[in-house]
């Protein structure tokens, strides 16, 4: 991570300390926790869609399989939230293998049309099981996270910080990752499985790893919001709550670590201040993403580290450059004379 990153992640850390000083009420700080929230299943998103490759359509269905874990087991069990919130990522992984050695056989749109219809299952199971995940009513009264360290988890701006807590920690998570020889594998099956294969990467089971890695953020990221919200229903598995988080990182920026995280906080503040439009929200947001694809293509994020590169790359191109990479071609050039 070079200095400028370094520093731009610590004024958004020092930034997300300070709001809720900087909130007018609570019902900001409701606001964020949420974009946190459904920016931590974006982040597991991106991992197998942007440096992976593969197009994901269920992914709201494994948030809200984390999601009913938590209220399953804390309402109808009696087990409490941290301990049923620690499964949640888990048992959202375990299906996700099942799914995943089916799905992954497949490639490009029909993997995504397998998981679309895998989604839509999902949603159609929690809706229509009643004896298991209370049907359409939902499950109502899922108890706050208990008391840690003198902290009472059931004030706003404490629930704010522990959410912020472990975003923090799914961004550090999928740094590390994205970063190292795993990360690597999974930007060279991005880049072409062939390629990949060429070079010994086993597709199969580093692609069933990233969907498993990615489906458990997202069950994190429901038992999270299941804690948080204390109220679940069968709409938090709709195909639209993954859509919408496409467009979070189509709008920051598909495989870069700071774009699902940007789009996944912008947006809900932009529908916040637009919902007079609310009834036309489609027809807004569409032309928008329409306009991005075509200017950004990119995204906010991926647009902004591309001309940095260029423009290092230009500085370092220029005669009499003193960087490093310039002098090593000009020694290059100098041998070759």
């Amino acid at each position: 991570m070079s200095r400028h990153e370094r520093y731009g992640w610590s004024a958004l850390l020092l930034l997300a300390l300070a709001f809720p000083w900087l909130a007018g009420n609570d019902y900001h700080l409701t606001v964020m926790s949420t974009a946190y929230i459904y920016a931590i299943a974006t982040v597991g998103l991106n991992l197998i869609t942007g440096y992976t490759g593969q197009f994901n359509l269920a992914h709201s269905g494994f948030m809200a399989v984390g999601a009913y874990t938590v209220g399953i087991l804390t309402v109808d069990h009696g087990m409490p939230f941290w301990a049923a919130f620690a499964l949640s990522g888990p048992v959202a992984a375990l299906l996700g293998y099942f799914v995943g050695l089916v799905s992954l056989r497949l490639k490009t749109h029909f993997f995504s049309i397998f998981t679309l219809c895998v989604g839509y299952i999902m949603f159609l199971l929690i809706e229509k099981w009643e004896g298991l995940t209370h049907g359409t009513t939902g499950i109502v009264g899922i108890p706050a996270p208990e008391s840690f360290a003198g902290l009472d988890f059931s004030e706003p701006r404490t629930q704010y910080y522990m959410v912020l807590l472990f975003l923090a920690a799914s961004l550090w998570i999928m740094h590390r990752i994205v970063r190292s020889l795993l990360g690597r594998t999974f930007i060279a099956i991005r880049n072409g499985d062939e390629l990949a294969q060429a070079l010994g990467i086993d597709l199969m089971r580093n692609k069933l790893l990233a969907f498993m890695l990615s489906v458990f953020f997202a069950g994190m990221a429901g038992g999270l919001y299941a804690g948080y919200v204390r109220f679940i229903g069968p709409g938090i598995a709709a195909v639209e709550q993954t859509f919408d988080m496409t467009m979070y990182m189509l709008i920051g920026g598909i495989g870069t670590l700071a774009g699902p995280l940007l789009g996944a906080i912008g947006v809900p503040w932009l529908t916040q201040y637009l919902q007079f439009l609310q009834d036309y929200r489609f027809v807004v947001f569409g032309p928008v993403l329409v306009l991005l694809v075509i200017f950004l293509p990119h995204g906010v994020v991926g647009t902004w580290l591309l001309r940095r590169r260029r423009r290092d790359a230009e500085r370092a191109a220029q005669p009499g450059s003193a960087t490093p990479q310039a002098g090593a071609r000009a020694r290059k050039g100098t041998r070759h004379a």
